[in-house]
């Protein structure tokens, strides 16, 4: 994990694609959010799209914007997309192994060329714009099963950053209950304490769901123990 922040904290200094991957949980969104505060684009917009949660039929038109009347429904002055959006900062592409081949085609343009055109459009836009993805799935093995197109796979894999999952890390797992502990306890205004057999029992624990998993293991105990000592019990 330090070689993996001193990864980060080199590429913050410059504009270089990173791809972030790792299991779900692991803190991928956390990591993308640091390099942006690190890096000289920190006063400028951290847009996130979750590739996933879009619409096929949708993400075209919410990364690249549209013009007027490029479909039915379209807004009467056309619409700026995440791209736009994030100028002057960074624009984190979470899940970017769910992108349809034909917007792989698009993206790669613009990592290529740093401009876009929108959806029913003629001219293109130069812009400024630092792209961050990440990903929990193996894109080479999407790669080689023509999912993901080998081009942008490449063109992305600039600076590669993979988080280990925390069932490979667990010297990290006791700082990180006491992390939560703090933040929970402030937030619910308590005063909880774990035992230490009640730490070395979650130590043995291997957290399919990492860091969010134990994160809201944390939040749960802090609500519902009864008493202000965590113990192995509970």
């Amino acid at each position: 994990m330090q070689r993996v922040l001193n990864t980060a904290m080199k590429v913050a200094g410059v504009d270089s694609v990173v791809l972030i991957q790792g299991e779900s949980g692991v803190g991928k969104s956390f990591f993308a959010k640091l390099i942006h505060r690190a890096s000289k684009r920190r006063d400028g917009p951290f847009i996130r799209v979750d590739c996933a949660a879009i619409p096929e039929s949708l993400i075209e038109s919410e990364l690249f914007g549209y013009e007027e009347g490029a479909f039915t429904g379209a807004r009467a002055r056309g619409k700026p997309g995440q791209f736009e959006l994030a100028e002057g900062g960074t624009l984190f592409l979470d899940e970017v192994g769910d992108l349809p081949m034909k917007v792989q085609v698009k993206l790669l343009r613009f990592l290529e060329e740093n401009e876009l055109i929108r959806i029913g459009g003629t001219k293109a836009r130069k812009l400024n714009v630092r792209v961050i993805a990440a990903t929990q799935r193996n894109l080479e093995n999407m790669v080689k099963e023509g999912q993901f197109r080998k081009d942008l796979f490449f063109r992305l894999n600039v600076v590669p950053l993979h988080i280990p999952p925390l069932r490979e890390r667990v010297d990290d797992i006791p700082p990180l209950i006491h992390f939560f502990l703090r933040k929970f306890n402030r937030m619910c205004c308590t005063n909880k304490v774990i035992a230490p057999r009640a730490v070395d029992c979650l130590c043995r624990y291997p957290f399919p769901g990492n860091v969010r998993e134990l994160s809201n293991l944390i939040e749960r105990l802090v609500v519902l123990t009864p008493g202000d000592r965590i113990d192995v019990e509970d």
